[in-house]
C-alpha cells in the first residue's frame, strides 16, 4: 500500500489492534469464572459525568463498583456469548449484540459466528448476505468490513455519517486531488450509477465518469482499490457489498438491493438517537471500557465525542472501578454483574474474533506472560486464540485436508486436563462445522 494513503488506510485492510477496547455479554446462560472470586467489594459509583474527565464526579454517587479483571473476563465472556452458545437460529441477534460481525477475512466472520451459535450450518452467513440479504457487508466502525443486520441499516448509517474521519479537506486534495465538493459528486454518481444495479469497480468507475462526464473521477475510483473513495458512500448509505464475480467485487446500493428481497429497513434514523444507540451497544458488549476505548473502536471524532457520546447516556452509564482504573458500563449491567458466578469456558476463536480486537488495550490483563507477540502479529494480522475462562492461553490454527479438519492447539503454558478436553471438543464441533473428520494434535 503506498505510504501516503497511511492517514485513510491504518485499518482498512488488516485491523491495527494495538490500542482498540475491552469487550462484555448478556444472556441468560453463563459459564462460570472459578478466578473472580478474588474480586474485590462493592464500594463507590458515581452516576452522571462531565464531558472534561474520564474520572467520575464523586459529588453525584452511589456504591461504585469494584472489579477485578478476572470477573470483568467472565462478565464480557457471558455478553459475547463464549460462557454458552446462543439458540440455534439466532446467527442474527447475536451479529446484532456484536455491532455486527468483523469481516476483513470473510471466513472468520463465518467462524465468530460459529464460536457463539448453536446448530450454526456452514452456509449460514453466506445465505443470510446473498440469498435472504438478512445481512450487509459494508464498510463501518474504523472504516473496517463488517457484516450488519440489514433490519438496522438506518442506524449504522446514521451514526457513521457523522464521522469525520474521511471528510479531512486536506488530506483528500494531498493524497487524491480532489476537493471536498468534487467528493460529494463523486459519492452522488455513486449512488445513482448503483440504483438497482450490481456492478464491479470498474464498471462503476464507468458509469461515475459518465454521469459526471469526468474521467478523472472514473480512473480514481477504479484505481482506489483499497475502497478509500467508496467509504463516504458506504457511511451515507449509497453503496455496499454484493456477491463478487469469481475473484472481482461488485458492489450495489443497499436501499435497492434489500427492496429486490422484500425487505424494508426503515426510514433514515435521527443521527443523535443513532450515536446514542451505537454507545449503548458499544458498552453493552464492549464495557467496562473508557473514553479512549470507545474513542478507538469508532476512530471517528475522538476521545471528546467519546465523552459527549457516554455523557449523553446520562445514568444509563456507570462508572466503575477495574482494578484502580475509571471505567464505563450500562448501569444495568453495574448490578447484574454484581450476581455473577464463577465458572468456566473454553472456546476457540478465529482469527479478527471480535472479543481480541476489541481486548487489545488489555491484552496483557487477559494473557499469562509475555505472550502479546504471538495473538497480535505484524501488520495488524490477530492470531486464533484458545479462550479459557476469557483469558487467552494459546493459538490454534486449522486445515482441510479432503475429508480430515486438522486442528493443531499450541497452549501458551500447560493446559489442565479440563480444558484439553473442552478444547477437544471445540475440535470436534469444528471438524463438524466444516464438514470433516477432526485430527487433533496438541503443539508445545
Amino acid at each position: 500500500m503506498p505510504q501516503q494513503l497511511c492517514e485513510f488506510e491504518e485499518e482498512a485492510h488488516a485491523v491495527d489492534v494495538r490500542r482498540t477496547p475491552m469487550n462484555t455479554r448478556d444472556s441468560n446462560t453463563l459459564s462460570r469464572n472459578s478466578h473472580f472470586r478474588n474480586s474485590k467489594p462493592v464500594n463507590t459509583v458515581f452516576r452522571g459525568h462531565s464531558e472534561g474527565a474520564n474520572a467520575p464526579d464523586p459529588s453525584n454517587c452511589y456504591r461504585m463498583l469494584k472489579l477485578t479483571w478476572a470477573r470483568a473476563a467472565a462478565w464480557l465472556v457471558r455478553r459475547h456469548h463464549l460462557d454458552e452458545r446462543a439458540p440455534a437460529g439466532s446467527m442474527l441477534a447475536v451479529a446484532s449484540r456484536l455491532c455486527g460481525l468483523h469481516a476483513q477475512v470473510m471466513s472468520s466472520a463465518e467462524l465468530t459466528a460459529w464460536a457463539r451459535v448453536e446448530e450454526l450450518d456452514r452456509g449460514a452467513v453466506r445465505r443470510a448476505l446473498w440469498e435472504d440479504r438478512t445481512l450487509v457487508k459494508s464498510w463501518a466502525m474504523r472504516g473496517t468490513l463488517h457484516l450488519l443486520p440489514a433490519s438496522e441499516l438506518p442506524l449504522w448509517h446514521a451514526a457513521l455519517g457523522t464521522s469525520r474521519r474521511y471528510l479531512k479537506p486536506a488530506s483528500w486534495q494531498k493524497y487524491f486531488g480532489l476537493t471536498i465538493e468534487d467528493l460529494d459528486r463523486l459519492t452522488e454518481a455513486v449512488a445513482a450509477a448503483l440504483d438497482g444495479r450490481v456492478m464491479t469497480r470498474e464498471e462503476l468507475g464507468r458509469e461515475v465518469g459518465r454521469l459526471t462526464g469526468s474521467a478523472a473521477f472514473a480512473a480514481k475510483l477504479v484505481e482506489s482499490t483499497w475502497g478509500t473513495m467508496l467509504r463516504p458512500a458506504a457511511f451515507a448509505g449509497h453503496l455496499c457489498f454484493g456477491p463478487s464475480l469469481g475473484q472481482r467485487v461488485r458492489f450495489t446500493r443497499p436501499d435497492t438491493w434489500l427492496a429486490a428481497a422484500g425487505h424494508t429497513p426503515g426510514p433514515p434514523a435521527d443521527p443523535q438517537a443513532a450515536t446514542a444507540a451505537v454507545t449503548r451497544r458499544f458498552l453493552a458488549v464492549h464495557g467496562p471500557a473508557t473514553y479512549q476505548d470507545l474513542a478507538r473502536w469508532w476512530s471517528g471524532g475522538g476521545v471528546s465525542t467519546a465523552r459527549q457520546w457516554i455523557a449523553a447516556l446520562g445514568e444509563e452509564a456507570a462508572a466503575v472501578e477495574l482494578e484502580g482504573a475509571p471505567a464505563w458500563m450500562l448501569a444495568a449491567h453495574a448490578r447484574e454483574v454484581r450476581e455473577l458466578p464463577p465458572g468456566r469456558s473454553v472456546r476457540l476463536l478465529p482469527a479478527f474474533d471480535q472479543y481480541v480486537v476489541a481486548a487489545s488495550c488489555h491484552a496483557g490483563r487477559l494473557l499469562r506472560g509475555d505472550f502479546r507477540g504471538r495473538v497480535y502479529r505484524p501488520q495488524g494480522w490477530l492470531s486464533p486464540v484458545l479462550l479459557v475462562n476469557g483469558r487467552m492461553e494459546g493459538t490454534w490454527r486449522h486445515e482441510i485436508k479432503g475429508s480430515r479438519v486438522e486442528v493443531a492447539i499450541e497452549p501458551f503454558v500447560k493446559a489442565p486436563v479440563w480444558v484439553r478436553r473442552a478444547a477437544g471438543q471445540e475440535a470436534e464441533r469444528l471438524a463438524a462445522f466444516l464438514g470433516g473428520t477432526l485430527r487433533l494434535a496438541w503443539k508445545s
